[in-house]
């Protein structure tokens, strides 16, 4: 294993966090990302494009040429600074805040894309929350779910919204997460809704490939992002992603690329599929 990278203990109330909390900041503004072009004249949506590695991700494909939209919970400030980093990118960028786990509020948020932007070719399913319980016998039903609410039920509302807009070599790409192939005893309900995520892009992959939409996943191990302390203790915060075989957590600059190969023409005979970034950790 590599020598262990911790980091200062710190806690933020309300998730989802905030970016601009945390200490150290995290690599989260693709600011060494170099675009070819690969989106070029595309539209995307993403959602929890904020901050973390929806905030990365929504940076690169705009420096590939595509104009973004994004969606946030509330977090206005990070929400300003994804949307201006978009635009110094030379396309259109737009965010929109709103409930993704209410099904009328994805139906909404999506005709006000289309509305925009005029057009749909790329879906990043990405946002998501986590609470810890020590054991399953404490995590109580408004928390089971709020947590499948905004982490699986959100996806296939967004989805169903999105679908009509897609055409032929569309692309959709989930974030699931290293803990849907290997678990975490203190996150369980969390790792469940990542599992569901996974068996969510392998059927919808079979069902869209007669249309030409591609369908594939992406599961991180640990990422630096506001999550983390919006979710653990300062202790567990200092700790974490030290057990990893690199000995640190991820920036989310090192996972976004994962997201622009396979919304690209790069992945165009790939569907149905996760890629692992995550530091070398054995998967199923």
């Amino acid at each position: 294993m590599s020598e262990k990278q911790t980091r200062p203990p710190q806690s933020q109330e309300h998730q989802p966090g905030s970016s601009t909390e945390m200490r150290p900041q995290p690599q989260d503004k693709a600011e060494n990302y170099r675009g070819s072009g690969k989106l070029k004249g595309k539209v995307a949506l993403i959602t929890g494009g904020d901050s973390g590695i929806g905030r990365s991700v929504a940076v690169a494909m705009a420096k590939e040429g595509a104009d973004v939209a994004f969606i946030y919970l509330d977090e206005t400030e990070d929400a300003r600074e994804a949307e201006r980093l978009i635009k110094a990118a030379g396309v259109r960028g737009k965010g929109y805040a709103g409930d993704i786990s209410d099904r009328e509020t994805c139906f909404r948020l999506v005709k006000q894309v289309i509305e925009t932007f005029g057009r749909l070719d790329i879906l990043v399913n990405n946002a998501a929350e986590q609470h810890v319980a020590q054991s399953l016998t404490d995590i109580p039903e408004d928390q089971l779910r709020a947590t499948f609410g905004s982490n699986i039920f959100s996806i296939f509302f967004l989805t169903q919204a999105a679908l009509p807009h897609l055409g032929h070599g569309a692309a959709i790409v989930n974030t699931t997460s290293v803990t849907a192939f290997r678990g975490n005893p203190t996150l369980i309900d969390y790792s469940s809704t990542k599992g569901a995520i996974v068996a969510f892009t392998r059927s919808l992959a079979q069902a869209l490939v007669k249309d030409g939409i591609r369908v594939n996943g992406v599961a991180p191990g640990p990422v630096w992002t506001p999550l983390i302390p919006a979710s653990f203790s300062p202790e567990r915060v200092a700790e974490f992603g030290t057990d990893n075989p690199m000995g640190r957590a991820a920036e989310a600059d090192e996972i976004a690329p994962c997201y622009i190969f396979l919304a690209s023409a790069d992945a165009t005979f790939m569907t149905g599929q996760i890629l692992h970034p995550n530091g070398g950790s054995f998967t199923a």
